[in-house]
């Protein structure tokens, strides 16, 4: 979700970074939680007044001569060559220490700095400069090239390793998007090539050529790759741009007559400007659409000057901008601007009366998002807070990055100016723990605070970095503390967090912080945001956003290191009682979070994705089960046959009548799946497990990533499955002719921007969708915008149907529960939609519990089912609870099948006086007995109550007749150094005919166990 209250104004691309929220992961924008942005981070224009002086009134038209200006100078620019290592990918230092090793493997000592002047010149040269520098005898190049990948390929690329430099996929992105042919032209063999591309999460369809050294005797500094490069562009070289970071780079560009922007990755700008490139910048991050289309403002400047307007002597009436006169110490006289007839005073006393007036509007049509700021997130915004510098994070090699990180936390401790975080307020509800607190369970530990929510599927795609910080630090003072800041009113639910818990498999602590006080007290802004804290106490950095398992895997470390050399750090365990070790339904329900459906009518079967077991069930319209895909339960991305095959956490599903096939948004694999009924086997058409950031597409099979798909939609005509790509805000297409995925609609921007064409729409984590009945539109359930919106397939563009917010498009905050027509009506975050045969659409609102009715035609929106209180409990619609709907297909006679994800109903709670504890060995444990029999049906019907004394069971009356459940407890409970006790126990549930009010969604059986009284059997007043 990456959430952030309000969104500035687009930049010109995907990519470019705001200065607002510099904390802020390049790679992922976040979702804003603050003051509108337009109060911050727009700025006029700046124009410079000196006497006699005259600018042109129209800003446009100045912008555009400027350009047109410097566009003459510089020249025109129609492709951008990229150079790979250090340009592309942080790779330089993992090749030097890579080839460290192949020589002490010889067993010739060389240094990393040994590399350097051979970088950029090829793999055989890279060894072989070094290896005749050391007079190495009978050095066989191809052997140690062979060595050499094998090292490297095995250590250091990895894929999605993180070796990819900030603002890389970001400027590929952009130049694309501007008509630039763009293309990889390395030095390195295509084995490198390809290996760091993946491991940067740079897919190679997002480049229209890729060179490398493999067919060229010359490299650099020859300009063989360059013009091998723009020959296969078909442009000329003198309209190629070159990015480079080395000196035989640079040489190589010149050589070839193109114009170099060089980055000080690898040498200083005083080396590189020995080779004379046209503009030298930090790195790729620094390097702007202006440098590249117009040459910048000043080649060797590191920082892009604002456009400035030019001086002309030439005015016309309706432009001319009446000059002010000023002596030479700047002070004004009487005489003031003006333009057409206006005082500048009056512009001044009406635009601030228009500003304060659309602040006011913003605030009053926003007042749900207000609520998520707080003055310390304000000041945070203008002022920053603790963080390591850009250099600190861009470091080099990773010792250097840590020890960069453990300065900077001296620094911070010996200035005394981090903050002491707050403590936990009491009374807060925790999962998978018992309360703790940082004053005294975190004494003495590095601890991450992750603020989190579970609708936020940014927060998701951060829990394997969380887990790898888990497992690399386990048997240190280290531990992550997820503190859950809802968004939605539903996610402050207790219940509901922890299902999300057991749905995310979430093994750390986590604290419900519904009243958003540590959130406010940090200042936090956007989901996710993690805090990193000393042992202390005290607050060492805050980072927002994906992608930053590196920078806090190196504060971790930088920390453990510095507190450790203090000897203040406490190893002592937190102890834990997993919500999943606790929670008897995982173990026998045959259902486990349930995401989508799809329905095969001819044949009366319902595909289910089981989400948490990990596979496809099929049943018949009855519900009895018939086969399963994937029947390990286990992770994973494996084609084959119906038993071998493995899925992750699968999602969205699509039936294709015509050839037998059902398409799986299969999420966490960040794939799409085919699975062959006639063959029985299951095959990937795009992705292959790495989460993509691609927002084009054009490519195939596993080489074309995607990132979260959530639903897919068949369109039967056209033979193209449409995917809801909830990761990254977008609706993709997949044509299974040719087998090529693509982006169909959406800027990528996290929003409810509708447009007349694809590049103007924009969405918030699209999570369902369904075909209108003439196949022209599709519907769309917008999730995070609270928000139905339909699709059309002619233009990509989209328009509103129902909820969200109609005029601010980056407000994701208007949901809450009321029907109506259009954008009166309140939905929050629906995951289901579905366009019935009569033309009706249905909606999954999920977060509300309910099923609801669109007509499209007046989009007036009715409550069809569900009471608006989660629950399992059926009945007429009305009356019936759900709990959070997402799935829904319909069947030949208009009934329809809900995946209903979580429930929960009757809970067992037994308390034990202060000085007693249940014993660990023999365990206590219930079973259930009802009368009549079937009347009422108990899941599950006997097990363990956890080691709190509690268990959490669901039942279901299949008929109204009156009937009796009986839960029996045997308590095995003990005293320090005294013999264990026994105690059985019996629960009696009454359920009366035709009297719903006397079956409540929630039955709770709670005793206090009295030791001195008889073991005995015990029975308690009924329960009602």
């Amino acid at each position: 979700m990456a959430m952030k209250l309000l969104l500035s104004p687009p930049p010109s691309s995907l990519s470019q970074p705001t200065k607002l929220f510099c904390l802020h992961s390049n790679s992922s924008r976040p979702k804003p939680i603050s003051v509108s942005a337009f109060l911050f981070q727009w700025t006029p224009k700046r124009f410079v007044f000196s006497k006699r002086m005259v600018v042109k009134a129209c800003v446009k038209v100045e912008e555009k001569n400027v350009r047109e200006s410097s566009g003459s100078e510089w020249g025109k620019v129609s492709a951008v060559l990229f150079d790979m290592d250090g340009v592309l990918c942080n790779s330089e230092e993992p090749s030097r220490r890579a080839a460290v090793e192949v020589f002490a493997e010889m067993g010739v000592e060389v240094t990393v700095e040994d590399f350097v002047p051979f970088g950029g010149t090829g793999e055989a040269n890279f060894l072989g400069g070094v290896a005749s520098l050391k007079g190495v005898k009978g050095f066989n190049t191809e052997a140690a090239k062979k060595r050499f990948f094998e090292i490297y390929l095995n250590k250091y690329a990895k894929p999605d390793s993180g070796i990819g430099f900030p603002g890389a996929i970001e400027l590929v992105t952009q130049c694309k998007s501007k008509g630039l042919k763009v293309a990889v032209a390395s030095s390195a063999d295509l084995i490198k090539v390809k290996a760091n591309l993946a491991a940067a999460n740079l897919p190679l369809s997002m480049f229209d050529a890729i060179v490398s050294a493999d067919a060229f005797e010359n490299l650099k500094p020859a300009p063989d790759i360059f013009l091998a490069a723009s020959k296969i562009l078909d442009v000329l070289p003198s309209e190629c741009i070159v990015i480079e970071d080395a000196l035989a780079g640079v040489q190589a560009a010149k050589a070839a007559k193109m114009r170099c922007i060089a980055v000080k990755t690898t040498l200083s700008e005083e080396a590189l400007k020995s080779a004379s490139p046209s503009i030298i910048r930090n790195q790729i991050g620094n390097i702007s659409l202006d440098d590249i289309l117009s040459g910048g403002s000043d080649g060797y400047n590191g920082k892009m000057q604002g456009p400035q307007f030019l001086n002309t002597s030439s005015q016309t009436a309706s432009e001319k901008l009446t000059e002010r006169e000023t002596d030479s110490s700047g002070a004004a006289n009487d005489s003031l601007f003006s333009f057409g007839g206006v005082v500048r005073r009056d512009i001044v006393r009406y635009g601030s009366l228009g500003i304060a007036l659309s602040c006011l509007a913003f605030t009053i049509s926003n007042w749900k998002a207000m609520q998520y700021a707080s003055p310390k997130a304000i000041w945070n915004v203008i002022f920053g807070v603790n963080q390591p510098s850009d250099a600190q994070q861009e470091g080099g090699s990773k010792l250097d990055r840590i020890q960069q990180f453990v300065n900077y936390i001296s620094d911070l401790e010996t200035r005394g100016t981090a903050p002491i975080v707050p403590e936990f307020p009491e009374k807060l509800d925790w999962l998978n723990t018992a309360p703790i607190k940082l004053s005294r369970d975190l004494k003495g530990k590095v601890v991450v605070l992750d603020f989190w929510t579970y609708c936020c599927i940014n927060c998701m795609h951060v829990l394997p970095d969380l887990e790898f910080l888990e497992k690399k630090y386990k048997d240190m003072p280290f531990t992550v503390v997820g503190v859950h800041s809802a968004k939605f009113d539903n996610e402050k639910d207790l219940e509901a967090i922890r299902n999300a818990v057991l749905r995310y498999n979430i093994t750390h602590p986590v604290v419900n912080d519904g009243d958003m006080y540590l959130w406010r007290e940090l200042g936090v802004n956007s989901w996710p945001t993690f805090a990193i804290v000393g042992p202390n106490g005290r607050l060492i950095a805050q980072l927002s956003g994906e992608g930053r398992r590196k920078d806090l895997d190196d504060l971790v470390e930088a920390a453990l290191l510095y507190y450790g050399r203090k000897k203040i750090l406490d190893n002592t365990p937190i102890p834990l009682s997993l919500e999943k070790d606790n929670d008897p339904r995982l173990f026998t329900s045959p259902l486990k979070f349930p995401g989508k459906l799809a329905i095969d009518v001819e044949n009366n079967r319902l595909f289910i994705s089981d989400s948490n077991h990990n596979r496809i069930v099929v049943t018949d319209l009855d519900g009895n089960f018939l086969i399963q895909i994937g029947s390990t339960g286990e992770e994973g991305l494996r084609d084959g046959s119906f038993d071998d095959a493995t899925f992750n956490r699968p999602q969205g599903l699509a039936y294709n009548t015509k050839k037998n096939l059902l398409y799986v948004a299969d999420t966490e694999n960040h794939a799409l799946r085919e699975i062959d009924f006639v063959n029985e086997t299951v095959r990937t058409l795009a992705g292959n497990g790495t989460k993509g950031s691609d927002y084009r597409g054009g490519g195939k099979g596993s080489t074309q990533l995607l990132n979260s798909p959530w639903d897919v939609c068949f369109h039967p005509v056209n033979e193209i499955v449409y995917i809801a790509m909830a990761g990254q805000h977008q609706i993709w297409q997949l044509d299974t002719v040719d087998g090529v995925a693509r982006a169909f609609s959406g800027d990528g921007y996290e929003r409810n921007l509708n447009g007349s064409s694809s590049s103007s729409t924009s969405f918030a984590q699209p999570s369902g969708m369904s075909l209108s009945p003439d196949m022209t539109e599709l519907y769309v359930a917008d999730s995070e915008s609270s928000s139905i919106r339909a699709l059309v397939l002619k233009t990509g563009g989209s328009r509103l149907l129902a909820g969200g917010d109609p005029v601010f498009s980056d407000n994701l905050f208007k949901f809450g529960d009321h029907d109506g027509i259009g954008s009166e009506v309140l939905f929050q975050h629906p995951l289901g939609v579905l366009c019935t045969k009569a033309g009706q659409i249905i909606i999954a609102d999920s977060y509300n519990h309910k099923i609801k009715k669109l007509d499209p035609a007046s989009k007036r929106v009715t409550t069809l089912a569900g009471t608006g209180k989660a629950g399992f409990k059926d009945g007429t619609a009305l009356e019936a609870q759900l709990s959070e709907p997402s799935g829904i297909v319909e069947a030949k006679d208009g009934k329809l099948f809900i995946a209903d994800t979580t429930t929960g109903n009757l809970c067992i709670k037994i308390s034990l006086p202060e000085e007693y504890h249940f014993s660990k060995e023999a365990r206590s444990k219930f079973s259930v007995e009802t009368e009549p029999e079937t009347a009422v049906l108990v899941d599950p019907s006997d097990g363990y109550l956890n080691p709190e004394g509690s268990a959490i069971l669901h039942f279901r009356r299949p008929s109204p007749s009156a009937s009796v459940g009986r839960i029996n407890c045997k308590v095995y409970y003990c005293k320090e150094d005294e013999v264990c006790l026994y105690q059985s126990l019996l629960f009696e549930v009454k359920f009366y005919e035709q009297i719903p009010e006397s079956n409540p969604e929630e039955i709770t059986l709670a005793y206090l166990v009295k030791p001195k009284t008889s073991t005995s059997s015990v029975q308690l007043p009924v329960a009602r």
